[in-house]
């Protein structure tokens, strides 16, 4: 059984940082492309980035770009993401996801296992 574990949230000032992070237990992590995604309420989820199976191919929502980095540590089994100039409309809850696709997806529906999430509140 796949499970994913996300951590990091918490509340943060406008301009701050948080480094979000997933540890995945169960199946074969080096075949997973992996996502990050965010829903706040009364919204869709959104993607935010994503990275390759190998962690050497990433990509991101325009509204994140320059700010976030996703990275996947095939040795520990986790994959992190790195948010720096939070912005209030940051705020939502983080979600970790994993894609048995060879290449990761926008679509968060095509993604297979999911954490549980984890909150991000920046405050203005």
């Amino acid at each position: 059984q796949v499970q994913l574990v996300e951590s990091g949230g918490g509340l943060v000032q406008s301009g701050g940082s948080l480094r979000l992070s997933c540890a995945v237990s169960g199946g074969t992590f080096t075949l997973y492309a992996m996502g990050w995604f965010r829903q706040a309420p009364g919204q869709e989820r959104e993607f935010v980035a994503a990275t390759s199976r190998s962690g050497g191919g990433t990509f991101y929502a325009d509204s994140v770009k320059g700010r976030f980095t996703i990275s996947k540590d095939n040795a520990k089994k986790t994959v992190a993401l790195q948010m720096n100039s939070l912005k209030p409309e940051d705020t939502a809850v983080y979600y970790c996801a994993a894609s048995r696709a060879v290449m990761p997806s926008l679509a968060y529906k095509t993604y297979d296992y999911w954490g549980r999430g984890t909150q991000v509140t920046v405050s203005s």
